[in-house]
């Protein structure tokens, strides 16, 4: 089995999840600074390849798409994928190391919280989504 391959086909997977629960997927430092600079709300989540992205933080980022209250935008970087976007997207989560997968939930360009891979890994899917329900009850408008 080539690896390239394997890995290739995985990050598709990988893509494809977060695109069919309604993330955007940002590619460049430039769609990340036209996403992030946004008025309102954003959702960014940090992808990964890693079985705790699988298992639980894009079932959780899925999720979210369906709660009552929620932010103006989601979107998504690929850590380990798009090095340049991901790396832009990191420069707008002041205080906070790399993580991936990982969440940050952004107000008008400023960082409001974060869920690191520490509160991700060995964790239940519910728990990222208790965590996110609690920011997005804190900092984004109800739907009416």
């Amino acid at each position: 089995m080539d690896f390239n391959m394997f890995i290739n086909d995985v990050v598709q997977t990988a893509r494809q999840e977060m695109d069919q629960a309604g993330y955007e997927g940002l590619t460049t430092p430039e769609e990340v600074d036209e996403a992030l600079q946004k008025e309102g709300t954003t959702l960014v989540m940090v992808n990964s390849v890693c079985g705790c992205a699988g298992g639980i933080a894009r079932p959780a980022a899925a999720y979210m798409t369906n709660y009552d209250t929620k932010p103006d935008r989601f979107v998504t970087v690929f850590a380990g994928q798009d090095k340049e976007a991901v790396a832009q997207a990191r420069s707008y989560f002041e205080g906070y190391p790399p993580s991936s997968p990982s969440f940050a939930l952004l107000k008008n360009g400023e960082i409001q919280m974060m869920v690191e891979r520490h509160e991700i890994e060995g964790h239940e899917p519910i728990d990222v989504v208790q965590k996110l329900e609690q920011a997005f009850d804190s900092h984004c408008a109800k739907e009416a």
